[in-house]
């Protein structure tokens, strides 16, 4: 994956950003690259941000940042074919 620079973020663009450099698995990685090149309004930096505000939520995360996000993309999503 590559690092983040600069990108979009869900919510707002003023809050602070972090980079993140991880491995994944070849199934994963080549199922993200699928999904964001059928889906143009997506990217890595957003399915990563969406899918880890998911799993937060889910588990128990109460940060109200985190909230907001998963909220966003739960009931604002971009369109997805």
């Amino acid at each position: 994956m590559v690092p983040a620079k600069s990108h979009q973020t869900l919510v707002n663009s003023s809050r602070k950003q972090n980079s993140l450099e991880t491995e994944l698995s070849e199934t994963l990685y080549s199922s993200m690259k699928e999904f964001v090149l059928r889906n143009p309004t997506w990217d890595q930096y957003k399915l990563i941000n969406s899918a880890l505000a998911t799993f937060l939520v889910q588990n128990g995360c109460n940060d109200s940042s985190v909230t907001e996000i998963y909220l966003n993309q739960l009931f604002m999503p971009s369109n997805v074919s």
